[in-house]
């Protein structure tokens, strides 16, 4: 039956959808375009495909509601369906929203499409519009053989925080175990870390620059705040619990990516802003987190002045993790290794909606091609042979489950 599937991939049909798919913009916000063509297409293979628009209020009011950061109007999901011959129910999870292209220029345009010397090129080639048409023509391949019930669950809003994938699993969670194609570098990933995004606002006191004495600047009194958060990254990372996340050479970053401050030269600044991402341990509660965080910032700003207290908006990650043991776990390893010659485990140190499968008690793994640090670069690419690679090993794991 294995080997049945796996002679059915169409390799030249999944490189020409992948290519196809990868030429419709879907940057977060703005993803219907690309799931009615995706819908469209696995009808046309002979898939239930259901489109559906999620309902976004009740969705920011539900109290685990994970966050977003892109301004949407509507929350469109996708499921495609393949039903199954004997029990069992997997999911494939992946997201078809990117990034933006950024503003530097793009070889071949960020939505080209293009296949060169093997590789697909454009935004969402590898992060990850390509692997899920990987995960579609598994579907293709397995129709005529025995297999469970298998839902490919094609979601929105996973780049701010994991909306889709939420709105999806409100809708239906009875699975015995998922899959998700992120880009693991063939790796089998069943450990992540959590992501966070804060803020912060300390005051200083303006004064002529001449009489800088007579002022108080937020710029030093945030260099000392900057210098505490790198303590706490240093002490995050000295003893990590995770065997996975250990063997990363910084499994828990913490970075502060924006600042702003001052309003003229010859004046000593009495505002500056700083907004970072805090890596959340596997096992640590985003709550806990966050007040450990404020307390550097507190124990930093150990002066007369205001407190800085930080504000957590946009996308929240929690951690999240699969027992290496458990039986899904090595049915894919066994999988990827019948591809690959080796499945290594393997942590991350970046958010996934991962979490929010194990969260609801699903085992679930990642595994997909090499190319993360291409991910969200200018000339996002991907090898086209490792997205067959990777369909082929969702085959053999869903016909051995």
């Amino acid at each position: 039956m294995e080997e049945a599937a796996l002679a059915a991939l169409d390799t030249e049909a999944l490189i020409r959808d992948a290519s196809a798919f990868v030429r419709i913009p879907s940057v977060t916000g703005d993803e219907r375009a690309a799931l009615e063509w995706l819908a469209a297409q696995a009808a046309a293979y002979g898939l239930e495909a259901d489109l559906h628009q999620h309902d976004l209020a009740a969705l920011r009011a539900h109290p685990e509601h994970p966050g977003e950061e892109a301004p949407r109007e509507q929350l469109w999901g996708l499921t495609v369906r393949l039903p199954g011959s004997r029990p069992g129910r997997i999911a494939l999870n992946g997201h078809v929203d990117v990034v933006s292209p950024g503003t530097e220029p793009w070889r071949l345009g960020p939505w080209s499409g293009a296949v060169e010397d093997g590789r697909l090129h454009g935004r969402g080639s590898v992060d990850m519009k390509g692997p899920v048409i990987s995960a579609l023509h598994a579907l293709v391949a397995l129709r005529e053989v025995d297999h469970p019930e298998v839902v490919l669950m094609a979601v929105p809003s996973e780049e701010d925080g994991g909306l889709g994938t939420f709105a999806a699993l409100q809708r239906d969670a009875r699975f015995d175990a998922a899959l998700i194609p992120e880009p693991t570098g063939l790796r089998v990933v069943c450990a992540q870390a959590g992501a966070l995004t804060f803020k912060g606002e300390i005051r200083g006191v303006a004064t002529h620059a001449a009489e800088r004495l007579a002022g108080h600047s937020a710029i030093d009194r945030y260099v000392k705040v900057h210098a505490a958060l790198a303590r706490h990254e240093q002490a995050v990372n000295a003893d990590v619990a995770h065997p996975l996340m250990r063997e990363l050479e910084l499994p828990y970053p913490l970075v502060v990516g924006q600042l702003r401050a001052g309003e003229w030269s010859s004046m000593v600044p009495d505002q500056l802003v700083f907004e970072g991402r805090l890596g959340v341990p596997v096992g640590v509660a985003p709550e806990t987190a966050r007040e450990e965080l404020q307390r550097v910032v507190d124990a930093a700003l150990d002066d007369d002045l205001p407190r800085c207290v930080l504000t957590w908006e946009g996308g929240a990650f929690a951690s999240g993790t699969t027992d290496p043991e458990h039986p899904w776990v090595k049915t894919v390893q066994d999988a990827l290794a019948a591809e690959t010659g080796r499945a290594p485990l393997a942590g991350v140190p970046w958010g996934a909606d991962l979490r929010l499968f194990t969260a609801r008690g699903i085992p679930t793994v990642m595994v997909g091609t090499r190319g993360i640090e291409l991910a969200h670069a200018v000339d996002e690419n991907v090898s086209a042979d490792e997205l067959a690679t990777i369909a082929r090993t969702m085959i053999r794991a869903i016909a051995r489950s």
